[in-house]
């Protein structure tokens, strides 16, 4: 799994860091900050809720990378 963001089109709601704070930050804008862009299998669910709660939808995964 490859976690891809769109920082541009953040809107800094934070939802992504509070849920997989392993693989997601936020800067001093409160825009997403990707720490690990292939978690491991036992981050799977986190990001799949995180991609699911954020707002704006600017995360995506790519299972097949």
């Amino acid at each position: 799994m490859k976690i891809n963001v769109d920082r541009e089109a953040c809107c800094g709601a934070g939802q992504c860091a509070l849920l997989a704070p392993d693989v997601f930050g936020q800067d001093e804008d409160d825009r997403v900050v990707l720490l690990d862009e292939r978690p491991g299998p036992e981050l799977a669910d986190a990001v799949q809720e995180a991609v699911s709660m954020c707002p704006t939808g600017v995360i995506w995964v790519d299972q097949n990378a």
